[in-house]
């Protein structure tokens, strides 16, 4: 119901309007009256009218006064001004506030409520258009952090400008003027495992917690990489303000990660410092570098490249009988070819070799084992993923026919890398093949379910047996565009198909593929297809 409030200091007129209308039976709530402007003011910020009927001459506080002030407060108010002054100076100035009505005294009852059913009706559209565009934007919420990253992907890959980069940045609300940037690599592999939680993926709430946390912050942005680690970026204006930021974000993790109820788990790699953003790209790739060594340094921690060059053996001296076997810890190298990135591996084997000892490497004996147990361990890991390990020996070669392999440090350190990238190459085309069935999956029930209006991301992830996140970051990364994208744009087909073939309404129609609001189909028909859905009919 529209909400009505009057101000007119004559009385008898108040009375008179407030008494002519039927005001419940017209569709109005009558909300309150006062004499004046300055007893009105606080009255309307109160019961918050939808219209405001006011009289321009009053004592204390004219109606142009107070239908100024009002504005301010309440932008959607509509605002009927009653005068007994037909000067051009006072309807200009109505005009210019963003007075909805300027009439003249004696104004009929008759005359009054139609002007209010006008309005009225204003009113009513105005709202539908807010509740479509408010159901809009939580469709595309999904879409906004799908924009995100190929933003910033964009900016990792491409030569754009500092003018493209912040005209970019602003469509996706976001301010990234600073003195100096800096980024960090997250990764929070082990907030939950499928042995802990049942399913694959679990603890999606838990990541959506720690985006949310850390977007809260002010100079904070955070992109996804995966289903299980972000890019953080920090802006600040100096180098103690950039430290205090990366305290930051270790805190707002731990403040999350310190109620999860399962396991948890993260790693914060901290790329370099620089002054321009077009430079990012040499942030991140320091902190890619630091990244691969997160099996190395131990988790729940984030560090900077000063803290991976420490050498534990250096000190070591080599014989058959002090080969320190103890620092081959298999579950180091098994974590990163399960979870680490090809580009990492580089990076990844020059710590590794340190940490094994400058001296013990040199040795030949140590290098045959150190590259058996790191060949045996690739094996494992391709076993267990359910590959045969035939194509990795022909790629890789036979363990026994490696003799080449040995013959300076560099050469075990290249072949080494050769198998870690292998192995990753591997477990990829393996994951993706899981992947396309899933997501064939899910194509399939969504081409089976359309037509329901509860299918939401949610639902389809489920039938999947995946969490909503993971298989939004799956979805996303595999198809190229968003659940929500990929659902309308099914619902839009097949509402075209209707639209060519049969004689059903509007309304039908959106029923027909998912949308009990007709409205609000007719808004994302429009949005998508660039006509609405009677325009495209008669293009037919």
């Amino acid at each position: 119901m529209v909400k009505v409030f009057l101000v007119e200091d004559e009385i008898v007129i108040r009375d008179g309007i407030k008494n002519s209308i039927q005001w419940e039976k017209e569709g109005f709530e009558f909300v309150g009256e006062a004499g004046d402007g300055e007893l009105a003011y606080p009255m309307i910020l109160k019961e918050q009218p939808d219209i405001l009927i006011t009289d321009i001459k009053m004592p204390f506080m004219d109606g142009l006064e107070l239908s100024r002030l009002v504005k301010q407060e309440l932008p959607d108010i509509k605002i009927l001004i009653l005068s007994g002054y037909d000067e051009f100076e006072y309807a200009k100035e109505a005009i210019r506030i963003g007075v909805a009505e300027y009439l003249l005294k004696p104004v009929s009852s008759i005359k009054l409520l139609e002007v209010l059913h006008g309005v009225t009706s204003t009113i009513v559209q105005e709202r539908q258009e807010k509740e479509l565009l408010r159901k809009y934007e939580a469709d595309m919420l999904e879409n906004r952090e799908y924009q995100k990253d190929e933003f910033l992907n964009r900016i990792l890959t491409q030569s754009l400008s500092v003018t493209e980069i912040l005209a970019q940045a602003k469509a996706l609300s976001m301010d990234l003027s600073a003195q100096l940037y800096n980024t960090i690599l997250l990764e929070a592999a082990g907030i939950s495992s499928a042995e802990e939680t049942g399913e694959q993926g679990g603890g999606g709430n838990m990541f959506t917690e720690i985006e949310s946390v850390l977007e809260e912050q002010n100079g904070l942005y955070t992109f996804r990489r995966s289903a299980e680690s972000w890019l953080i970026l920090c802006l600040a204006e100096d180098s103690l303000q950039m430290d205090q930021k990366i305290q930051l974000v270790e805190a707002c993790i731990r403040s999350v990660l310190d109620h999860c109820p399962v396991r948890t788990e993260y790693f914060g790699a901290i790329g370099r410092p620089v002054s321009r953003i077009r430079e990012l790209k040499e942030s991140v790739a320091a902190a890619e570098r630091v990244f691969a060594c997160r099996y190395l340094k131990g988790w729940n921690q984030i560090v900077g490249s000063e803290d991976i060059s420490e050498n534990n053996s250096e000190n070591s001296e080599l014989n058959v009988g002090s080969l320190e076997i103890a620092k081959l810890d298999r579950k180091i190298l098994e974590g990163f070819l399960k979870t680490g990135l090809r580009g990492q591996a580089s990076s990844f084997m020059d710590e590794y070799f340190a940490s094994l000892g400058e001296k013990n490497i040199q040795s030949l004996l140590f290098r045959q084992y150190v590259t058996m147990d790191a060949y045996l361990t690739a094996v494992g890991v391709l076993e267990s993923i359910g590959y045969n390990s035939d194509e990795f020996v022909t790629r890789c070669g036979d363990f026994k026919d490696m003799e080449s392999v040995f013959q300076t440090v560099e050469h075990t350190k290249k072949y080494l890398i050769h198998l870690i990238e292998t192995t990753i190459d591997f477990r990829e085309a393996v994951s993706k093949g899981t992947n396309g069935s899933l997501l064939k999956a899910a194509r399939s029930y969504i081409e089976q379910n359309f037509d329901n209006e509860d299918i939401s991301l949610n639902t389809v992830a489920s039938t999947v047996n995946l969490s909503p996140n993971y298989f939004s970051t799956v979805f996303s990364q595999e198809m190229g565009m968003t659940f929500i994208e990929y659902l309308t744009r099914v619902r839009m087909e097949k509402a075209k198909e209707l639209l060519r073939s049969s004689s059903m309404k509007t309304a039908e129609i959106a029923y027909a593929v998912g949308y009990k609001d007709s409205h609000y189909f007719s808004y994302l028909f429009k949005k998508t297809q660039h006509c609405t859905p009677r325009e495209f009919k008669s293009q037919v």
